[in-house]
């Protein structure tokens, strides 16, 4: 599953001030419900209160801006594959916005079956189950959850929008 998306960009939707290194940038993946294109837009945190845009929200995410290197890193950076897509939403820096969970407990199961993440047994609370990335050792909480069909319904328009269906 791939997904081409713009790279973060260097200035805030709702302010139009430069990011610099360092600050928090709350990313947001937003259909047009006219044309169904997918739409990001990225705002410093502390503006991103009070940012709305038309359409329906997909999924949100918080990294720390750096300032880009190459066009080889920046290629690289936009496709967004299952791993990456888990990667930056599940990122223990930042709490996962609500509507991201069905979507971050999926991707863990899509990455546990390829090996890429290793179930290491619920984390405190038993409300979150723990992983640890192969490759890097880190380690994510993920929702649980039952997987029942309306788990998969409610997640099928969810994907349907990030791998360009309707």
């Amino acid at each position: 599953m791939e997904l081409h998306l713009p790279p973060l960009a260097t200035v805030c939707a709702a302010t139009a001030r430069p990011f610099a290194a360092g600050d928090r940038v709350v990313s947001r993946l937003v259909r047009d419900l006219a044309t169904g294109a997918l739409a990001r837009f990225d705002v410093a945190e502390a503006a991103s209160a009070g940012f709305a845009v038309a359409g329906a929200p997909v999924c949100q995410w918080v990294q720390v801006f750096k300032a880009r290197t190459s066009d080889a890193d920046s290629a690289r950076l936009l496709r967004l594959n299952a791993e990456n897509l888990f990667l930056t939403l599940a990122d223990p820096s930042a709490p996962p916005a609500p509507e991201n969970a069905r979507l971050i407990q999926f991707l863990a199961l899509v990455l546990e079956r390829k090996k890429i993440l290793r179930p290491r047994g619920p984390a405190a609370g038993r409300s979150r189950q723990l992983y640890e990335h192969a490759r890097t050792k880190q380690l994510y909480e993920v929702p649980t959850g039952e997987l029942s069909p309306e788990f998969f319904l409610s997640l099928q328009e969810q994907l349907g929008v990030l791998v360009g269906g309707k």
